[in-house]
């Protein structure tokens, strides 16, 4: 299943262990990113939640938020990190001495560094596991999201591959029609110029033209890697680098294509043929 990097969801639970929120968002990025934001009485969690969240998703930048209120079932009795405090104190004290200026701060600015304020010997484990469980759900659901996403994105590009697949069938009969204009158009030259060329001068200079326009081999890869999305978009599962690897290509046979034209029809073909690459381009962007 093709899964796009762009989605969204949201969910909470409760219970005697308190109440909590996980909101994930995500969005396209060269390689996975994760941003956790966790109150200060779960950050214990951050590291298996990070497993979880590279169980789902391969590629892709992830803002992972977790709100969280302790319940009755928790000893929420407060205990103060003394030592924690000393140091936080006397790093302000040293700034306020370089600035050569008193900063005014307060206890309630103390508390708030993380880890000042810590829990007494409160029993957490509830609520952690019930904080896994919900991330797993979120988690699950923004996959449905994603895979939804997905496929609307794979329908796009399959619709220009194909798209591709008629200039490619359009292509290969307007070189022959070329080369046919360049011998009328030589053999009237000849006429206008009122000089002697034998037929078998005339077959080389036609032979010359032929040569520097053919693109048999260019439409060969071109037909070759369309295939290779095809198949690849079929497999789905995280095919973005591999679809960006073949687009590249895919581009490279077309500017090929476009500097070998010496017709305005074939030209113009060229410039459909890029566009339409362009436009699969930015659908693989978001794919994972």
């Amino acid at each position: 299943m093709i899964k796009s990097m762009t989605a969204f969801a949201r969910k909470q639970a409760q219970g005697n262990w308190g109440r909590a929120s996980i909101e994930i968002k995500s969005i396209n990025h060269r390689y996975l990113d994760i941003n956790m934001r966790l109150p200060e009485v779960l950050r214990l969690l951050e590291m298996p939640l990070r497993e979880l969240v590279r169980k789902h998703i391969r590629r892709g930048k992830v803002d992972f938020t977790l709100r969280y209120t302790m319940g009755s079932v928790i000893d929420s009795q407060v205990v103060v990190n003394n030592e924690l405090v000393d140091e936080v104190i006397a790093a302000a004290n040293m700034i306020d001495k370089k600035l050569k200026a008193t900063q005014p701060y307060n206890a309630m600015e103390v508390l708030r560094w993380p880890g000042v304020m810590q829990l007494g010997d409160a029993d957490i484990s509830i609520a952690q596991s019930e904080v896994l469980q919900l991330a797993q759900q979120v988690l699950a659901e923004l996959n449905t999201v994603r895979e939804r996403e997905g496929q609307a994105l794979a329908n796009c590009m399959l619709e220009r591959v194909v798209a591709i697949e008629k200039l490619i069938t359009q292509l290969l009969p307007r070189v022959d029609e070329v080369l046919q204009d360049q011998r009328v158009r030589l053999q009237e030259r000849i006429k206008e110029l009122k000089i002697e060329l034998d037929q078998k001068r005339l077959e080389q200079e036609i032979a010359i033209v032929a040569q520097r326009i053919d693109v048999a081999e260019e439409l060969d890869r071109l037909t070759t890697h369309v295939k290779e999305i095809h198949r690849v978009v079929t497999v789905g599962g995280a095919i973005g680098r591999r679809l960006d690897f073949l687009l590249q290509e895919l581009n490279r046979e077309a500017n090929t294509i476009a500097s070998k034209s010496i017709d305005t029809g074939m030209t113009q073909l060229a410039v459909e043929l890029k566009v339409l690459i362009e436009q699969i381009r930015e659908q693989v962007q978001n794919i994972e």
